[in-house]
């Protein structure tokens, strides 16, 4: 098996900002104690193809409710890879949750963004049931997968990344 990534905890500032830009100030020690026991992503099995990525605290979804979550994670790669992130199975088949990019697209050169290339990630509750979806701390919530790709023979692009989300088409 290669070895192309590790992942990282962004820095506690970095997390702080991104938490109280998400959900308003909720004091500091709370933020520090959330961001002490972020876990880093793992595979459940030696045959998962799937990073599981733990809510960093509980959250709960109403049907038809979207509610942004600031991870904690990083992840820095090899070059010509990217790690697509996608709910985890189960919460997709018992509620319809869905990431609202469908797919998440983490680039290897997010890792150097101007928010360290943290990972966020908006969840929808799709539910066509009523069902609230309610995800415990620590739980696997999401799931990445590492994917080599290639470029095309004519390509020729030099240009670096300087920020966060859609900062390459800027």
């Amino acid at each position: 098996m290669k070895r192309i990534a590790k992942f990282h905890k962004v820095s506690f500032e970095q997390f702080k900002e991104a938490w109280i830009d998400t959900f308003g100030p909720t004091g500091e020690p709370a933020i520090a104690e959330i961001y002490q026991e972020i876990q880093l992503p793992k595979r459940a099995t030696a045959g998962s193809a799937g990073y599981d990525f733990y809510a960093p605290c509980k959250i709960q979804i109403a049907p038809q409710e979207t509610v942004k979550i600031p991870t904690g994670i990083r992840v820095e790669m090899e070059e010509n890879w990217v790690l697509k992130c996608y709910p985890r199975s189960g919460l997709g088949f018992k509620y319809r949750l869905q990431l609202n990019n469908t797919v998440g697209i983490i680039d290897s050169d997010y890792f150097y963004s101007d928010n360290e290339g943290h990972i966020f990630t908006k969840l929808t509750n799709d539910t066509n049931e009523g069902k609230t979806v309610e995800i415990q701390k620590g739980t696997g919530f999401m799931q990445g997968i590492f994917v080599e790709y290639g470029v095309t023979l004519d390509d020729d692009v030099t240009s670096t990344r300087n920020g966060g989300f859609g900062s390459t088409t800027k």
